[in-house]
Order: C-alpha cells, then sequence, then structure tokens
C-alpha cells in the first residue's frame, strides 16, 4: 500500500468544487472551474471553445440555460478528477450544484474505474464507496426539463490518428452534415480534417490545465492517468448542444473493451469502453436532458478491421500520428508501445516498405523494444498503458507477418525471431493454426454497439470491402 496516499488523505482530507463560470466574449465561449484542496492549492483550469466555425449556432447563447449551465457543472464534475488525484482527498464537497444520490453512484463509479491504470501504478488499494464521500448543495436541486430543440446532423471528434480518420471517410456521404471536432489542436488532427475536407467547418477547443497542479506533480505530490474521454464525453454534448447537432460521432472499438491487467478490470480505455459509453448515455439521457445522442460509430470493429479499412485511405498515411510520446513535435517516437503497436496491426495490409515510409524505420527489427513486445504479446506483467488492442489482435497480426514472411522465404525482423521462438517454438505449423482460428472473430466479427441505423448501413457497406 502507498503510503504517501495515506498520509496526503489524512493531511488534506477535503477537496472542494466550489464554482464554474461561463463567459461569452469575442466569439469565445470560456468555462472556468475554481476548484480547491482545503489547506493547500486552489486550481481554475478552462476550456476555451472557439464559436468561429460553429455554423448552427444560436445568434445569442444564453449562460443562464439551465441545460447548459447543468453541462458545465457537469463537465467540472469530470474535471475534479485531474487535481483531486494529485492528493486523493477523502471528501469533495461540491458548493455549485446538486446530485441526487444515482447521480453521486455514478461519478463514484467512473472515478474508481476511470483511476484504475492510477490506483494500480501507485499500489493503492480502494473501492468506490472507501475512496471518496461526495457531498452535493442540497439548496441547488433543481429539475432540468427536456430540451425542445431541433437538432441535425453530427459531431466527429478528430485524434489525428487511425480511427477518427476512418469515421470521416466512412460519413463523407453525410458530409454536409458533419462538423469536424478538436480539443488541443496540434499537427496531426490539424491535418486531418483539412484532408478529409472539414479545414472550415471545424469546432476547436483548448483545455487549460492549472499550472499550480503542474506544480505540485514536481514537488512529488500523486500523479497519474486520468479518464479524459469522460470529459469528451461531456465536453462533446456540450458542443453538438449549442451547436444544435443530434449525433456525437466517437471512433472506440470493441477492442477497447479489455483490461490491461489480467483478471481486474484495470482498463487504460475505461472511458473508451463499451461500459462507460453505455452509462454515460443512460446518465445523458436521465440528467442532461439535451436530446443529443452519444455513441461510438466503430464500436462494432476490432482494431484489424479498423486497420484494414485504413490501410485503403492513402491520403492519411502519411499525416496521422498516434503517438502521445511524439504528439508535440507531431512525429512517431518509434520508442513505445503505441508506435510498435500500431506498426504491428497495419502489418496486416501494408507492406514493410509502406509501414517504413510512414515510421522512417521497421519497428519489428529494433531491439530497444524487445520488453514493450514482450509485453504487448502478452508474455509481461500486463499490457502496456496505452491506447493499443487486445492480445489476440496483437498476436494475430504478428503471427500473419511470420507466416507471410516464411512462405516468401525472405529473413525475419529480430523481434519476428523473437516471437517465433516464444510463442510457437519455432513451429511453423502452430503459427498457421492460431491465424485460421482466429481469423474470423477478428476480421468478420460485428460486435455490441450503440449505433443507429443509419450509420450501421454505412459501416457494413464499407466493411463489405474487408
Amino acid at each position: 500500500m502507498n503510503k504517501k496516499y495515506d498520509e496526503l488523505r489524512e493531511k488534506y482530507d477535503t477537496f472542494i468544487y466550489n464554482a464554474y463560470n461561463i463567459d461569452v466574449k469575442n466569439n469565445l465561449l470560456t468555462i472556468t472551474f475554481d476548484f480547491e484542496i482545503k489547506g493547500l492549492e486552489k486550481f481554475n483550469p478552462k476550456l476555451i471553445i472557439n464559436l468561429d466555425n460553429i455554423k448552427n449556432i444560436d445568434t445569442h447563447i444564453d449562460i443562464e440555460d439551465s441545460i447548459i449551465k447543468n453541462l458545465a457543472f457537469n463537465m467540472g464534475m469530470v474535471e475534479v478528477i485531474s487535481y483531486l488525484k494529485s492528493t486523493c482527498s477523502k471528501n469533495l464537497i461540491v458548493n455549485c450544484g446538486y446530485l441526487n444520490p444515482e447521480q453521486i453512484n455514478w461519478f463514484k463509479k467512473l472515478y474508481i474505474n476511470g483511476l484504475g491504470e492510477f490506483f494500480y501504478n501507485n499500489n493503492i488499494e480502494t473501492n468506490a464507496d472507501d475512496f471518496i464521500n461526495i457531498t452535493t448543495n442540497e439548496n441547488l436541486k433543481c429539475d432540468i426539463c427536456q430540451s425542445k430543440k431541433v437538432l441535425n446532423g453530427q459531431l466527429i471528434p478528430v485524434g489525428g490518428g487511425k480511427d477518427s480518420n476512418v469515421t470521416m471517410e466512412v460519413l463523407k456521404s453525410l458530409k454536409s452534415e458533419n462538423t469536424a471536432f478538436i480539443v488541443g489542436p496540434r499537427g496531426a488532427t490539424l491535418d486531418s480534417v483539412k484532408v478529409a475536407g472539414y479545414e472550415k467547418d471545424t469546432i476547436i477547443v483548448d483545455r487549460i490545465i492549472d499550472n499550480r497542479l503542474l506544480e505540485l506533480n514536481k514537488k512529488g505530490f500523486l500523479n497519474g492517468h486520468t479518464p479524459f474521454s469522460a470529459m469528451l464525453a461531456f465536453l462533446t454534448t456540450f458542443i453538438a448542444y449549442i451547436s444544435s447537432k443530434k449525433y456525437v460521432v466517437l471512433s472506440n472499438e470493441t477492442s477497447a473493451n479489455e483490461a490491461n491487467v489480467v483478471g481486474t478490470n484495470i482498463n487504460h480505455q475505461y472511458s473508451k469502453s463499451l461500459e462507460f459509453e453505455d452509462d454515460f448515455r443512460y446518465y445523458s439521457n436521465k440528467y442532461l436532458k439535451t436530446g443529443v445522442e452519444y455513441f461510438s460509430f466503430l464500436r462494432p470493429l476490432t482494431e484489424l478491421q479498423i486497420a484494414g479499412l485504413f490501410s485503403r485511405y492513402k491520403q492519411y498515411h502519411k499525416i496521422f500520428k498516434s503517438c502521445n510520446v511524439g504528439s508535440k513535435k507531431n512525429e512517431w517516437c518509434c520508442n513505445c508501445s503505441k508506435c510498435l503497436f500500431v506498426y504491428i496491426i497495419l502489418s496486416n495490409f501494408l507492406s514493410d516498405d509502406e509501414l517504413i515510409d510512414i515510421f522512417g524505420l521497421n519497428l519489428l527489427d529494433k531491439k530497444e523494444l524487445e520488453k514493450t513486445f514482450i509485453e504487448l504479446i502478452g508474455k509481461g506483467k500486463n499490457k502496456p498503458f496505452d491506447c493499443v488492442g487486445t492480445y489476440d489482435e496483437i498476436n494475430f497480426s504478428l503471427s500473419n507477418y511470420l507466416i507471410n514472411k516464411k512462405s516468401k522465404n525472405e529473413q525475419l525482423p529480430l523481434l519476428i525471431k523473437k516471437y517465433f521462438e516464444i510463442e510457437y517454438l519455432n513451429d511453423f505449423n502452430k503459427a498457421q493454426e492460431f491465424k485460421n482460428q482466429n481469423y474470423d472473430k477478428l476480421l468478420k466479427s460485428y460486435a455490441k454497439n450503440n449505433l443507429p441505423e443509419k450509420f450501421e448501413v454505412l459501416l457494413k457497406n464499407e466493411l463489405k470491402v474487408l
């Protein structure tokens, strides 16, 4: 158990969500949150929404609209996580809004599951009831009426990787109804929307982290992964509501449901999972009442199926980037689990020359990635904490790569040699058997999802080419 965790919870036992403020000025909508760790520090993170490219925006945004205020308040309940985790205070006092017992339990579940990776890496053992006690303001109890606003079209969040680029391409027949959405613009996201034809139809949001949190991190306070995609769920619903969009169309795949630590529900991608998607849809329908529908367009698909579709969209191959380490420089770092995973999954559909043209080198021939490689194939302590596919998808891809190389009598890269020895004891027939057993499951499956019918038709039509 982490001694620092216990000490910080005792010394700084109360976190306060004091207020949120909505302001519109110079065509920028700013939401500022007021947080406080009692006896330690105050924080004022911000979300700055550029309204320039919102075509269907109300002529005047009523910042006193109860739905807008409710959305902003709830966004603060998610933003709290990034700041509360530094001390893991026992008590969260919410002065600026009311949550009923069901809502409180909803956020407790989000906090405990969304911080699963954080708890694991910091050696913290806890549960939803022990971790946090949430008290809200009974005086601010009010009923939110269902919105009667007419909504139409899609808001498509774009992250600059292969997944959201696939979504934009498959939904191009609806382009006149689509608007792209970016949080924290960078090279890959801006290039992606430009190639997709949304350069002048993209809503951009800047998320401003309070520097005082970064200072606490430098001083050794608790730090780690938080469920950013949960914030994205509330934020995109807010954007869709003010821009009169009916659907928020995510690009999370079925592979995001797999835990990183076998035998647990510790999942780096928890807030990208179907479980969270279902929970958020329930919460949004009952407590946000915007009329906006949130779902993941790629939920029925595996990473392999998505990679197969993406391999056909050559116009994105030199501009997409999925590497978190290299994101600020808009490059593949070629040293992390995400880079190696993307290389492996695309190897099913692209040649070595095509992959080297994207990454600059053959990552399967890089000895420095051996430890990461071992973790990806399921022979390490846990799957790397990054947005990577399932063990089966990774092993299928490597088996396929091995089979293709052996059938052509070509030299095996270093990590593939290692894989052949570890996984199949140099028995080629076992590799072929594994591929055959998993082909339909990974390349022909169609998983449980929340797609409205018109989107399902478009996706299934596109899948016919695989």
